[in-house]
């Protein structure tokens, strides 16, 4: 049985498609009318292996926040259903370098939703992208993924490097925590 899934959700702030084949490749088609978001979410489809198409509009004559953030909620909830009921690893994590950034990501795919980073950015801005912008991606992803995500910079000043370490960095850890396994990982016998 299939890992893959294609959902939708419309607001009046934003319009979303996404499609998520866990079991994929790592191909990413992605267009949400930010180029830097574009950028990393094609990084996170490779890094994860996963296959992910979207499509996203959403109000960007207001600012990029409710789209970058629409777009964690449905891809986290994707994910969630995709997931299902296989047995999975469940937990993930990597240590990622990129030039002067160093990024940690730790992963429990336990049904229990939280979020935990420090101070990832030294700058509010990369190019026109909000540096806040990405933060609130990744909230909303882990809490609609019902996953727990710990993202820590170890190092790093260049807010460029920061993301796509942090990026490549989760995509790993998500490789690794829903690669399927023959047992449920837990002494309650459940997630």
């Amino acid at each position: 049985m299939a890992r893959e899934i294609s959902i939708a959700r419309t607001t009046k702030e934003t319009d979303i498609k996404i499609s998520l084949n866990i079991d994929g490749t790592g191909r990413g088609n992605i267009d949400t009318g930010i180029g830097f978001f574009n950028h990393l979410l094609t990084s996170f489809a490779l890094y994860s292996g996963f296959d992910i198409d979207i499509s996203a509009k959403g109000d960007l004559e207001v600012d990029g926040h409710h789209l970058c953030e629409d777009v964690g909620i449905v891809l986290g909830s994707a994910l969630n259903k995709a997931l299902g009921d296989f047995k999975i690893a469940r937990f993930g994590y990597s240590i990622i370098p990129m030039d002067d950034a160093l990024i940690i990501s730790s992963i429990d795919i336990s049904g229990r939703p939280y979020f935990e980073t420090n101070d990832l950015f030294t700058d509010s801005f990369i190019g026109t992208f909000q540096t806040e912008w990405l933060t609130e991606f990744l909230r909303a992803f882990a809490m609609n993924s019902r996953m727990t995500l710990h993202i820590l910079k170890l190092r790093g000043n260049n807010s460029h490097h920061i993301a796509e370490c942090l990026i490549k960095s989760l995509g790993i850890s998500l490789k690794e925590a829903t690669r399927k396994i023959d047992d449920i990982l837990s002494t309650k016998g459940v997630l």
